[in-house]
């Protein structure tokens, strides 16, 4: 039964070929970016002058990251690498 659980809760990080810990790191990574992304759309909804191509640029290059992650054999992307950064 445990065996069963550790199974189905490690199952995706080791679908994309990481620790549980790498992919916590990743992921809030990932979250703080998100953030970021929709302070600076917040922002330009009200003042379009600033942040003009900020957001859809970084999410561009997140795109482009966790395509390049899920691809990679583990060790290959350096832990913490991030487009966005």
């Amino acid at each position: 039964m445990l065996d069963r659980a550790r199974d189905a809760f490690m199952a995706h990080p080791r679908s994309v070929n990481e620790s549980y810990f790498e992919h916590m790191g990743a992921a809030l990574r990932y979250a703080g970016t998100f953030a970021f992304c929709a302070f600076a759309a917040f922002v330009h909804a009200f003042l379009p002058f600033l942040f003009e191509k900020t957001a859809s640029t970084i999410v561009k290059k997140m795109v482009a990251n966790m395509n390049a992650r899920m691809d990679a054999p583990q060790g290959q992307i350096q832990p913490g690498a991030q487009a966005a950064e």
